[in-house]
């Protein structure tokens, strides 16, 4: 939802969320406030609290939507780079390049410590379904054991979740970079890391 549009009735709860995606892309997790959405969506700083007991609950409701989508894409970009395992678990780092740096929440926000307080089903599902999908893609590659698998996950995420740290940095502006650039070199740093 672009900053000049505001809601007009309808799904406010959807609203919300979407709005908050755009918030998270801008501001990032630590300035996120349910005030600044409502602002956005030019509602009342009590509207959002009729769908969401507070910001924890919101960011579990985005959490959720964001591990959804965040898994289609690497589903997708695994399936585009063919059957190597290598190559397919390397194109999940360049699906996390494009998605965080198109919304702003990646696994910072996906996994916010403090959303383990918040009681929600469809969050655990939806986080427990992403990171199956990456341990999948990883056993592929012939990782030895269930360790080195997990280990191998977590090498490939910080990989990616560092160009994309780097990238909102604005460390890569001076080259004129784009996010496809950047991606792509995720891929390739990940790919790196495989056997």
């Amino acid at each position: 939802m672009s900053p000049d549009r505001s809601y007009h009735h309808g799904d406010l709860r959807t609203a919300l969320i979407e709005a908050s995606f755009d918030m998270l892309a801008e501001c990032g997790l630590k300035k996120f406030s349910v005030a600044a959405v409502a602002r956005r969506l030019q509602v009342s700083s009590a509207a959002p609290y009729r769908h969401f007991a507070g910001r924890d609950h919101l960011l579990s409701a985005v959490s959720a939507a964001a591990a959804e989508t965040l898994r289609a894409e690497i589903v997708a970009a695994a399936d585009a780079a063919g059957t190597d395992p290598a190559g397919r678990l390397a194109a999940a780092a360049g699906a996390y390049v494009r998605y965080v740096a198109r919304t702003g929440a990646g696994f910072h926000v996906i996994f916010a410590a403090e959303l383990y307080a918040v009681a929600d089903d469809a969050r655990r599902e939806r986080t427990r379904a992403l990171i199956s999908t990456l341990l999948d893609l990883a056993a592929a590659t012939g990782a030895g054991s269930y360790a080195e698998t997990v280990r191998l996950v977590e090498a490939t995420i910080a990989v990616a979740h560092g160009y994309t740290s780097l990238h909102a940095d604005g460390f890569f502006n001076r080259g004129g970079d784009t996010v496809d650039d950047i991606a792509a070199r995720a891929v390739g740093a990940a790919r790196a890391l495989m056997p």
